[in-house]
Protein backbone atom coordinates (compact mmCIF):
# COMPACT_ATOMS: atom_id res chain seq x y z
CA UNK A 1 0.00 0.00 0.00
CA UNK A 2 1.24 3.54 -0.94
CA UNK A 3 2.06 5.70 2.16
CA UNK A 4 1.64 9.58 1.97
CA UNK A 5 5.18 9.89 1.43
CA UNK A 6 5.66 7.58 -1.15
CA UNK A 7 2.83 9.43 -2.72
CA UNK A 8 4.46 12.91 -2.23
CA UNK A 9 7.61 11.63 -3.98
CA UNK A 10 5.41 10.54 -6.94
CA UNK A 11 4.02 13.60 -7.01
CA UNK A 12 6.88 15.73 -7.38
CA UNK A 13 8.23 13.68 -9.77
CA UNK A 14 5.39 14.21 -12.14
CA UNK A 15 5.64 17.70 -10.94
CA UNK A 16 9.24 17.62 -12.49
CA UNK A 17 8.20 16.44 -15.79
CA UNK A 18 5.09 19.03 -15.64
CA UNK A 19 7.49 21.86 -15.74
CA UNK A 20 8.90 20.77 -19.16
CA UNK A 21 6.24 19.18 -20.53
CA UNK A 22 4.40 20.42 -23.71
CA UNK A 23 0.79 21.46 -23.36
CA UNK A 24 -1.25 18.35 -24.26
CA UNK A 25 -3.70 18.60 -27.24
CA UNK A 26 -7.51 17.65 -28.08
CA UNK A 27 -6.49 13.62 -29.71
CA UNK A 28 -8.72 12.70 -32.41
CA UNK A 29 -10.86 9.54 -32.15
CA UNK A 30 -9.13 6.28 -33.28
CA UNK A 31 -10.33 5.13 -36.74
CA UNK A 32 -11.35 1.75 -38.24
CA UNK A 33 -7.72 1.18 -39.06
CA UNK A 34 -6.83 1.59 -35.16
CA UNK A 35 -4.69 5.05 -35.79
CA UNK A 36 -5.84 8.17 -34.72
CA UNK A 37 -7.24 10.28 -37.67
CA UNK A 38 -4.92 12.79 -37.19
CA UNK A 39 -1.98 10.22 -38.07
CA UNK A 40 -3.42 9.65 -41.03
CA UNK A 41 -3.60 13.03 -42.75
CA UNK A 42 -1.87 13.66 -45.37
CA UNK A 43 0.48 16.31 -45.84
CA UNK A 44 3.42 15.72 -48.20
CA UNK A 45 5.87 15.20 -45.31
CA UNK A 46 6.77 13.75 -42.67
CA UNK A 47 3.91 12.80 -40.24
CA UNK A 48 6.07 12.01 -37.34
CA UNK A 49 10.04 12.48 -36.64
CA UNK A 50 12.37 10.53 -34.43
CA UNK A 51 15.45 12.45 -33.44
CA UNK A 52 18.26 9.85 -31.25
CA UNK A 53 21.19 11.89 -29.95
CA UNK A 54 24.00 9.43 -29.08
CA UNK A 55 26.80 11.64 -26.46
CA UNK A 56 30.08 11.76 -27.24
CA UNK A 57 30.23 12.40 -30.50
CA UNK A 58 30.27 10.67 -33.58
CA UNK A 59 33.06 9.90 -35.55
CA UNK A 60 31.99 9.99 -39.19
CA UNK A 61 34.82 6.92 -39.44
CA UNK A 62 31.93 4.98 -37.54
CA UNK A 63 29.59 4.99 -40.64
CA UNK A 64 31.08 6.20 -43.80
CA UNK A 65 32.36 3.35 -45.54
CA UNK A 66 35.81 2.62 -46.19
CA UNK A 67 37.14 4.04 -49.60
CA UNK A 68 33.80 6.77 -49.63
CA UNK A 69 35.56 10.24 -50.39
CA UNK A 70 32.89 11.42 -52.44
CA UNK A 71 29.09 11.79 -52.54
CA UNK A 72 27.50 8.48 -54.02
CA UNK A 73 25.22 5.96 -53.72
CA UNK A 74 25.21 2.73 -50.55
CA UNK A 75 24.46 0.22 -53.01
CA UNK A 76 27.37 -2.13 -53.26
CA UNK A 77 29.35 -0.32 -50.04
CA UNK A 78 29.63 -2.17 -47.16
CA UNK A 79 28.56 -0.32 -44.44
CA UNK A 80 30.66 -0.14 -41.28
CA UNK A 81 31.00 -2.33 -38.28
CA UNK A 82 29.34 -0.07 -35.49
CA UNK A 83 26.60 0.32 -37.93
CA UNK A 84 26.24 -2.93 -39.30
CA UNK A 85 22.96 -3.63 -38.07
CA UNK A 86 21.84 -1.13 -40.36
CA UNK A 87 22.93 -3.12 -43.42
CA UNK A 88 19.37 -4.79 -44.45
CA UNK A 89 18.32 -1.29 -44.35
CA UNK A 90 21.16 0.36 -46.37
CA UNK A 91 18.18 1.02 -49.17
CA UNK A 92 16.21 3.39 -46.63
CA UNK A 93 19.49 5.30 -44.91
CA UNK A 94 21.07 8.79 -46.17
CA UNK A 95 24.74 9.31 -44.02
CA UNK A 96 25.49 13.40 -44.33
CA UNK A 97 28.90 14.50 -43.75
CA UNK A 98 30.12 17.53 -43.55
CA UNK A 99 27.43 20.24 -41.85
CA UNK A 100 29.60 22.27 -39.28
CA UNK A 101 27.78 23.85 -35.56
CA UNK A 102 31.05 25.75 -34.81
CA UNK A 103 28.46 28.57 -33.96
CA UNK A 104 26.77 26.21 -30.90
CA UNK A 105 30.87 25.98 -29.00
CA UNK A 106 30.02 22.15 -28.12
CA UNK A 107 33.29 21.63 -26.34
CA UNK A 108 31.71 18.37 -23.91
CA UNK A 109 28.37 19.25 -25.64
CA UNK A 110 26.29 21.47 -27.10
CA UNK A 111 23.09 20.58 -24.71
CA UNK A 112 20.00 22.55 -26.07
CA UNK A 113 22.46 23.98 -28.69
CA UNK A 114 23.01 20.90 -30.63
CA UNK A 115 19.12 20.79 -31.49
CA UNK A 116 18.73 24.57 -31.29
CA UNK A 117 21.54 25.56 -33.62
CA UNK A 118 22.87 27.72 -31.13
CA UNK A 119 25.69 28.54 -28.44
CA UNK A 120 25.22 25.82 -25.79
CA UNK A 121 26.84 25.03 -22.79
CA UNK A 122 27.04 23.14 -19.19
CA UNK A 123 24.33 25.01 -17.11
CA UNK A 124 23.55 26.94 -19.99
CA UNK A 125 19.64 28.05 -20.21
CA UNK A 126 18.27 27.34 -23.98
CA UNK A 127 17.88 30.88 -26.07
CA UNK A 128 15.03 29.88 -27.99
CA UNK A 129 13.19 26.11 -29.33
CA UNK A 130 14.55 23.21 -29.92
CA UNK A 131 13.90 21.85 -33.97
CA UNK A 132 12.34 18.63 -32.18
CA UNK A 133 10.07 20.90 -30.34
CA UNK A 134 8.92 23.46 -33.26
CA UNK A 135 8.56 20.35 -35.37
CA UNK A 136 5.87 19.19 -33.37
CA UNK A 137 3.72 21.96 -33.13
CA UNK A 138 3.32 21.72 -37.45
CA UNK A 139 3.42 17.86 -37.67
CA UNK A 140 -0.33 16.28 -37.57
CA UNK A 141 -2.05 16.69 -34.13
CA UNK A 142 -1.26 14.27 -31.33
CA UNK A 143 -2.31 14.57 -27.92
CA UNK A 144 1.59 15.25 -26.79
CA UNK A 145 2.48 16.55 -29.25
CA UNK A 146 6.07 15.61 -28.04
CA UNK A 147 7.98 12.90 -25.80
CA UNK A 148 11.49 12.96 -24.70
CA UNK A 149 13.60 9.83 -22.94
CA UNK A 150 16.36 9.78 -21.55
CA UNK A 151 18.78 7.05 -21.04
CA UNK A 152 21.85 7.01 -18.36
CA UNK A 153 23.13 4.80 -16.12
CA UNK A 154 20.80 3.48 -13.86
CA UNK A 155 21.81 5.48 -10.53
CA UNK A 156 21.46 8.49 -12.17
CA UNK A 157 18.18 7.57 -13.85
CA UNK A 158 17.07 6.54 -10.85
CA UNK A 159 17.92 9.88 -8.53
CA UNK A 160 17.24 12.18 -11.45
CA UNK A 161 14.10 10.22 -13.25
CA UNK A 162 13.44 13.30 -15.23
CA UNK A 163 16.29 16.32 -16.56
CA UNK A 164 16.55 18.35 -19.09
CA UNK A 165 19.55 18.97 -21.32
CA UNK A 166 18.40 18.89 -24.99
CA UNK A 167 14.99 20.03 -25.52
CA UNK A 168 13.81 23.16 -25.54
CA UNK A 169 10.00 24.97 -25.83
CA UNK A 170 10.86 28.68 -26.13
CA UNK A 171 14.00 30.99 -24.26
CA UNK A 172 14.58 29.29 -20.52
CA UNK A 173 11.84 27.08 -21.29
CA UNK A 174 13.26 23.57 -21.32
CA UNK A 175 11.39 19.73 -21.99
CA UNK A 176 12.51 17.28 -19.09
CA UNK A 177 13.29 13.83 -20.52
CA UNK A 178 11.72 10.87 -18.82
CA UNK A 179 14.57 8.45 -17.50
CA UNK A 180 12.72 6.50 -14.97
CA UNK A 181 10.12 4.02 -17.56
CA UNK A 182 8.31 3.41 -14.06
CA UNK A 183 6.87 7.05 -14.34
CA UNK A 184 6.64 7.17 -17.93
CA UNK A 185 4.71 4.06 -17.99
CA UNK A 186 2.07 5.47 -15.44
CA UNK A 187 1.96 8.63 -17.28
CA UNK A 188 0.62 7.10 -20.80
CA UNK A 189 -0.75 4.06 -19.45
CA UNK A 190 -1.62 4.19 -15.81
CA UNK A 191 -5.25 3.95 -16.60
CA UNK A 192 -5.05 0.66 -18.20
CA UNK A 193 -2.37 -1.28 -15.96
CA UNK A 194 -3.30 -3.36 -13.00
CA UNK A 195 -1.97 -4.06 -9.77
CA UNK A 196 0.71 -1.68 -8.23
CA UNK A 197 1.43 0.13 -11.51
CA UNK A 198 -2.61 0.61 -11.32
CA UNK A 199 -2.81 1.69 -7.61
CA UNK A 200 0.17 4.15 -8.11
CA UNK A 201 -1.24 5.93 -10.88
CA UNK A 202 -4.73 6.81 -8.81
CA UNK A 203 -2.21 7.78 -5.87
CA UNK A 204 -0.59 10.02 -7.64
CA UNK A 205 -3.45 11.28 -9.54
CA UNK A 206 -5.41 12.38 -6.69
CA UNK A 207 -2.40 14.06 -5.27
CA UNK A 208 -1.63 15.90 -8.52
CA UNK A 209 -5.17 17.14 -8.66
CA UNK A 210 -5.14 18.20 -4.95
CA UNK A 211 -1.16 19.85 -5.34
CA UNK A 212 -3.05 22.13 -8.42
CA UNK A 213 -5.46 23.67 -6.25
CA UNK A 214 -3.59 24.16 -3.49
CA UNK A 215 -1.10 25.82 -5.84
CA UNK A 216 -3.44 27.75 -7.86
CA UNK A 217 -5.05 29.34 -4.28
CA UNK A 218 -1.95 29.93 -3.30
CA UNK A 219 -0.87 31.65 -6.20
CA UNK A 220 -3.80 34.46 -5.90
CA UNK A 221 -1.30 35.81 -2.43
CA UNK A 222 2.02 36.57 -4.20
CA UNK A 223 3.45 39.45 -5.47
CA UNK A 224 1.94 40.70 -9.37
CA UNK A 225 5.88 40.32 -10.27
CA UNK A 226 5.73 36.77 -9.41
CA UNK A 227 2.32 35.75 -10.01
CA UNK A 228 3.30 34.83 -13.87
CA UNK A 229 6.11 32.55 -12.76
CA UNK A 230 3.80 30.76 -10.39
CA UNK A 231 1.15 30.74 -12.99
CA UNK A 232 3.62 29.23 -15.49
CA UNK A 233 4.01 26.26 -12.70
CA UNK A 234 0.21 26.17 -11.77
CA UNK A 235 0.02 25.49 -16.17
CA UNK A 236 2.44 22.45 -15.61
CA UNK A 237 0.08 20.55 -13.33
CA UNK A 238 -2.66 21.27 -14.91
CA UNK A 239 -1.19 20.36 -18.41
CA UNK A 240 0.20 16.58 -16.56
CA UNK A 241 -3.58 16.29 -14.95
CA UNK A 242 -5.34 17.70 -18.61
CA UNK A 243 -3.00 14.48 -20.53
CA UNK A 244 -4.06 12.05 -18.03
CA UNK A 245 -7.43 12.56 -18.32
CA UNK A 246 -7.38 12.83 -21.89
CA UNK A 247 -5.61 9.38 -22.24
CA UNK A 248 -8.74 8.20 -19.60
CA UNK A 249 -10.86 8.79 -22.34
CA UNK A 250 -9.15 6.10 -25.43
CA UNK A 251 -8.39 3.72 -22.54
CA UNK A 252 -9.47 0.78 -25.40
CA UNK A 253 -7.84 2.16 -27.80
CA UNK A 254 -4.21 1.97 -25.60
CA UNK A 255 -4.31 -1.33 -24.66
CA UNK A 256 -3.37 -2.18 -27.98
CA UNK A 257 -0.31 -0.79 -28.05
CA UNK A 258 0.93 -0.57 -23.83
CA UNK A 259 4.19 -2.56 -23.97
CA UNK A 260 3.79 -5.46 -21.36
CA UNK A 261 5.09 -4.52 -18.29
CA UNK A 262 7.78 -7.39 -16.84
CA UNK A 263 10.46 -7.55 -13.72
CA UNK A 264 12.62 -5.27 -15.81
CA UNK A 265 10.84 -2.19 -15.07
CA UNK A 266 10.80 -2.52 -10.83
CA UNK A 267 14.17 -4.86 -11.07
CA UNK A 268 16.49 -4.26 -14.06
CA UNK A 269 19.74 -5.97 -13.68
CA UNK A 270 21.63 -3.62 -15.33
CA UNK A 271 21.03 0.50 -17.07
CA UNK A 272 20.06 -1.27 -20.56
CA UNK A 273 17.04 -3.20 -19.26
CA UNK A 274 15.67 0.14 -18.56
CA UNK A 275 17.13 2.04 -21.67
CA UNK A 276 15.02 -0.81 -23.49
CA UNK A 277 12.04 -0.43 -21.56
CA UNK A 278 12.35 3.32 -22.19
CA UNK A 279 12.50 2.63 -25.84
CA UNK A 280 9.97 0.23 -26.10
CA UNK A 281 7.54 3.16 -24.54
CA UNK A 282 8.57 5.83 -27.21
CA UNK A 283 7.85 3.42 -29.74
CA UNK A 284 4.22 2.61 -28.32
CA UNK A 285 3.69 6.24 -27.77
CA UNK A 286 3.88 6.30 -31.54
CA UNK A 287 2.24 3.74 -32.86
CA UNK A 288 -0.65 4.61 -30.29
CA UNK A 289 -0.89 8.13 -31.73
CA UNK A 290 0.17 10.07 -28.84
CA UNK A 291 2.73 11.71 -30.13
CA UNK A 292 4.22 12.96 -33.58
CA UNK A 293 8.02 13.81 -32.09
CA UNK A 294 10.07 11.38 -30.14
CA UNK A 295 13.38 12.53 -28.94
CA UNK A 296 15.65 10.04 -27.69
CA UNK A 297 18.61 11.36 -25.14
CA UNK A 298 21.46 8.60 -24.90
CA UNK A 299 23.50 9.56 -22.37
CA UNK A 300 20.96 12.55 -21.50
CA UNK A 301 22.95 15.55 -23.14
CA UNK A 302 25.48 14.90 -20.96
CA UNK A 303 28.89 13.99 -21.08
CA UNK A 304 27.84 10.39 -18.58
CA UNK A 305 26.28 7.05 -19.56
CA UNK A 306 26.95 3.70 -18.93
CA UNK A 307 26.12 0.51 -20.84
CA UNK A 308 27.56 -1.93 -18.37
CA UNK A 309 24.57 -4.56 -19.79
CA UNK A 310 26.66 -4.52 -22.93
CA UNK A 311 29.81 -5.42 -21.09
CA UNK A 312 31.30 -2.34 -21.08
CA UNK A 313 32.70 -1.31 -17.44
CA UNK A 314 33.95 1.99 -18.35
CA UNK A 315 31.52 4.86 -18.16
CA UNK A 316 30.95 8.37 -18.25
CA UNK A 317 33.51 11.34 -19.26
CA UNK A 318 36.16 8.50 -20.09
CA UNK A 319 34.25 6.99 -22.91
CA UNK A 320 35.00 10.63 -24.42
CA UNK A 321 38.18 10.31 -24.41
CA UNK A 322 38.84 7.02 -26.06
CA UNK A 323 38.84 6.95 -30.44
CA UNK A 324 35.61 5.73 -31.11
CA UNK A 325 36.74 3.92 -34.53
CA UNK A 326 38.23 0.18 -34.27
CA UNK A 327 37.40 0.81 -30.39
CA UNK A 328 35.28 -2.21 -29.32
CA UNK A 329 33.80 -0.35 -26.50
CA UNK A 330 32.13 1.84 -28.91
CA UNK A 331 31.63 -0.66 -31.47
CA UNK A 332 29.39 -2.19 -29.40
CA UNK A 333 27.51 0.95 -28.40
CA UNK A 334 27.18 2.36 -32.29
CA UNK A 335 25.86 -1.44 -32.55
CA UNK A 336 23.65 -0.83 -29.98
CA UNK A 337 22.06 2.22 -31.19
CA UNK A 338 21.89 0.90 -34.33
CA UNK A 339 20.16 -2.12 -33.11
CA UNK A 340 17.39 0.18 -31.45
CA UNK A 341 17.47 2.03 -34.77
CA UNK A 342 15.67 -1.01 -36.05
CA UNK A 343 13.20 -1.75 -33.98
CA UNK A 344 12.09 1.15 -34.02
CA UNK A 345 11.69 0.88 -38.31
CA UNK A 346 10.26 -2.78 -37.97
CA UNK A 347 7.76 -1.65 -35.58
CA UNK A 348 6.43 1.07 -37.70
CA UNK A 349 6.76 -1.14 -41.00
CA UNK A 350 4.58 -3.61 -39.51
CA UNK A 351 1.49 -0.81 -39.40
CA UNK A 352 -0.28 0.06 -42.10
CA UNK A 353 -1.14 3.70 -42.85
CA UNK A 354 -2.83 4.90 -45.39
CA UNK A 355 -1.44 3.13 -48.67
CA UNK A 356 1.73 2.07 -46.94
CA UNK A 357 3.31 1.82 -43.70
CA UNK A 358 3.89 4.52 -40.64
CA UNK A 359 7.38 3.94 -41.45
CA UNK A 360 6.63 5.30 -44.97
CA UNK A 361 5.51 8.02 -42.96
CA UNK A 362 8.27 8.60 -40.51
CA UNK A 363 11.60 10.18 -40.45
CA UNK A 364 14.68 8.96 -38.09
CA UNK A 365 17.55 11.65 -37.58
CA UNK A 366 20.34 10.10 -35.95
CA UNK A 367 23.60 12.28 -34.46
CA UNK A 368 25.49 13.49 -31.32
CA UNK A 369 25.01 15.85 -29.39
CA UNK A 370 28.67 16.48 -29.46
CA UNK A 371 29.28 16.64 -33.05
CA UNK A 372 32.09 14.42 -33.95
CA UNK A 373 33.95 13.92 -30.66
CA UNK A 374 34.76 14.73 -27.27
CA UNK A 375 36.06 18.45 -26.85
CA UNK A 376 35.04 19.33 -30.19
CA UNK A 377 34.77 22.64 -32.13
CA UNK A 378 32.26 21.35 -34.05
CA UNK A 379 33.54 21.52 -38.07
CA UNK A 380 32.38 18.64 -38.46
CA UNK A 381 28.87 17.00 -37.23
CA UNK A 382 27.95 13.84 -38.93
CA UNK A 383 24.11 12.88 -39.48
CA UNK A 384 22.18 9.75 -40.59
CA UNK A 385 18.57 9.62 -42.08
CA UNK A 386 16.27 6.95 -41.78
CA UNK A 387 13.23 6.84 -44.22
CA UNK A 388 12.06 9.18 -47.43
CA UNK A 389 8.77 10.18 -46.61
CA UNK A 390 6.96 9.25 -49.69
CA UNK A 391 9.92 9.58 -51.83
CA UNK A 392 10.96 13.72 -50.43
CA UNK A 393 14.14 12.82 -49.27
CA UNK A 394 16.95 10.64 -51.21
CA UNK A 395 17.73 6.96 -49.42
CA UNK A 396 20.86 4.39 -49.49
CA UNK A 397 23.16 7.21 -50.75
CA UNK A 398 26.23 9.00 -48.62
CA UNK A 399 26.60 12.80 -49.26
CA UNK A 400 29.41 15.04 -48.01
CA UNK A 401 29.14 18.38 -47.93
CA UNK A 402 32.26 21.08 -47.64
CA UNK A 403 31.37 22.31 -44.12
CA UNK A 404 30.26 25.63 -45.14
CA UNK A 405 26.39 25.01 -44.23
CA UNK A 406 25.17 24.34 -40.24
CA UNK A 407 23.19 21.86 -38.99
CA UNK A 408 20.59 24.64 -38.96
CA UNK A 409 20.43 24.56 -42.60
CA UNK A 410 19.53 20.28 -42.18
CA UNK A 411 16.48 22.00 -39.49
CA UNK A 412 15.55 24.08 -41.89
CA UNK A 413 14.93 21.58 -44.28
CA UNK A 414 12.84 19.18 -41.59
CA UNK A 415 10.91 22.52 -41.29
CA UNK A 416 10.55 23.60 -45.06
CA UNK A 417 9.04 20.00 -45.83
CA UNK A 418 6.47 19.60 -43.08
CA UNK A 419 4.76 22.88 -44.55
CA UNK A 420 6.52 25.55 -43.31
CA UNK A 421 7.81 28.04 -45.60
CA UNK A 422 11.03 29.21 -43.80
CA UNK A 423 14.80 30.22 -44.77
CA UNK A 424 16.62 29.67 -41.38
CA UNK A 425 16.27 28.18 -38.16
CA UNK A 426 17.96 29.93 -35.36
CA UNK A 427 20.47 31.95 -36.79
CA UNK A 428 19.64 35.83 -37.80
CA UNK A 429 21.41 37.43 -41.43
CA UNK A 430 24.77 38.36 -39.03
CA UNK A 431 24.91 34.95 -37.83
CA UNK A 432 24.13 32.85 -41.13
CA UNK A 433 26.65 35.74 -42.74
CA UNK A 434 29.57 34.01 -40.61
CA UNK A 435 27.99 30.84 -40.26
CA UNK A 436 26.20 29.73 -43.34
CA UNK A 437 27.51 30.36 -47.29
CA UNK A 438 23.98 29.32 -48.58
CA UNK A 439 20.22 30.15 -47.84
CA UNK A 440 17.19 28.18 -47.39
CA UNK A 441 16.62 24.22 -46.89
CA UNK A 442 19.58 21.61 -47.78
CA UNK A 443 19.13 20.59 -50.94
CA UNK A 444 21.48 17.64 -51.00
CA UNK A 445 19.15 15.18 -49.35
CA UNK A 446 15.94 16.75 -50.56
CA UNK A 447 15.27 13.88 -53.69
Amino acid sequence: MLNRRRMLQAAFSGAGVAMGMPSPRSFAAPTESGLPSATLRSGGGPKRIVFFMQNQGFDPRTCIPKGMKHSGSLGTAKLPEPISPLEPFKDRLHIINGLHGTHTSPSHSAFFGALGGYRGGDGVPPSGSTIDYELSKVLPQTMLPHLCIGMDSIENMKTKPTIARLSASGAGQPIFMHSNPNHLYQLLYGGIAEGEIRRQHEARSNVMNKIEALAAAKGQSLPAEDQHRYGQFVRGFQDTNGLREQLSTISEHLRQFAPRVDERYAQPECETDWHDRLLDLGISSLTSGITNTLTIGSGRGEIFGAWKGLGIDQQGHNLGHMDQPDNPIWIKIRQYNSRMLVRIMEKLESIPEGSGTMMDNTLIVYTSNNADKQHTNGANWPVMLLGNCGGIFKTGCFTQIDGKRPINSLYTTLLRVAGQNVDRFNMSEQMAKKFDEGNGPLSEVLA
